[in-house]
């Protein structure tokens, strides 16, 4: 059940951001500075579920079998790598755009927002997904521990 419960938190938590990511979407142009401070705020936010996740995670990963833990470890060194590569391509983008004017670089920033407000909904689909396996395969094996 501790599964489930990572996963049904990992779901909570991608709907609360769509939801916000969705109110920020609709603000962006109208609150400027303020969207700003709500945007540091949910980062903050988010870094201290992101803290309470990981622990979580490595309170699971204790209790897994070792075949459990190689698959957890080769899983979370993609993700790893795959995030450094998003993070180097927002960093190099961020730099090509401070060569903008002001104008372009508010009309980039609007458009740079609604690409990771897609992509975020990309990843909360496939989370979505990742809670409907899980919750079958939990299923599955407390029928099979019953039967």
């Amino acid at each position: 059940m501790k599964l489930s419960e990572m996963f049904a938190g990992l779901s909570r938590n991608a709907q609360d951001l769509e939801k916000r990511m969705g109110e920020w979407e609709a603000d962006l142009s109208k609150r400027g500075e303020a969207w700003l401070e709500s945007g540091k705020q949910w980062l903050a936010d988010a870094q201290k579920r992101d803290a309470e996740m990981t622990d979580k995670m490595q309170s699971y990963a204790a209790q897994a079998s070792d075949g459990v833990k190689a698959q957890w470890d080769k899983a979370q060194a993609a993700w790893d790598a795959e995030i450094a590569q998003i993070r180097a391509r927002t960093d190099q983008m961020r730099k090509d755009a401070a060569a903008l004017g002001a104008k372009e670089r508010a009309e980039w920033a609007e458009g740079y927002a609604a690409q990771m407000v897609n992509f975020a909904q990309k990843v909360q689909d496939e989370a979505g997904k990742a809670v409907a396996s899980a919750a079958e395969a939990r299923a599955a094996s407390d029928k099979a521990a019953k039967g």
